[in-house]
């Protein structure tokens, strides 16, 4: 199973965090809208990520996307598996109805490419903006590593160890817009 190292945290000003994205990444990035699903499961998270990219629309396109972290401050070690799918209204259908449905994200997402980091810089309905570290592990890289990059990036960012958050997206949500634990 695929591996990452991730950060979230709340963006305190937007501006200079894309000026750092786009200076860093040598890019004015990608824009992504996503519309996530959320639905119950034992363990870990399940989610039907609906996409569409501005500019080059993928209409039609999504990925149902498994994945378990812990919900800490800071570099987190997440394990997932993603299923790309051309049909996600109809498997959102199935899942629903066979599983319930746990909550809703949808965000405007912008994407850059740092190294082996994708940085994303969210504005999450409901919540507001954030940001987004996935160091992708390679196979011979270790956890260490992989928060090195992390934490080395997230100065580079100006991005501070206060606004750290825990949980998913969702989690925020429904604790009604606070951090949870």
């Amino acid at each position: 199973m695929p591996a990452n190292v991730e950060i979230k945290a709340r963006v305190r000003d937007l501006d200079q965090l894309v000026r750092n994205a786009e200076r860093l990444s040598g890019s004015p990035g990608t824009v992504i809208l996503q519309t996530d699903t959320f639905f119950p499961v034992p363990h870990g998270r399940l989610k039907l990520r609906d996409l569409q990219q501005c500019f080059s629309l993928q209409d039609g396109r999504g990925q149902l996307v498994f994945y378990d972290r812990p919900d800490a401050e800071g570099p987190k070690l997440s394990r997932y598996t993603i299923s790309h799918t051309d049909d996600p209204a109809g498997l959102l259908a199935a899942l629903s109805q066979a599983l319930g449905v746990q909550g809703t994200v949808k965000k405007e997402r912008h994407l850059y490419l740092v190294g082996q980091t994708r940085v994303h810089v969210d504005c999450v309905e409901g919540l507001g903006n954030f940001m987004e570290l996935e160091v992708v592990l390679q196979p011979e890289q270790s956890l260490q590593e992989g928060e090195e990059v992390a934490r080395q990036l997230m100065t580079e960012l100006g991005v501070q160890q206060e606004d750290l958050l825990s949980g998913a997206y969702l989690d925020l949500l429904l604790a009604g817009g606070q951090n949870s634990p």
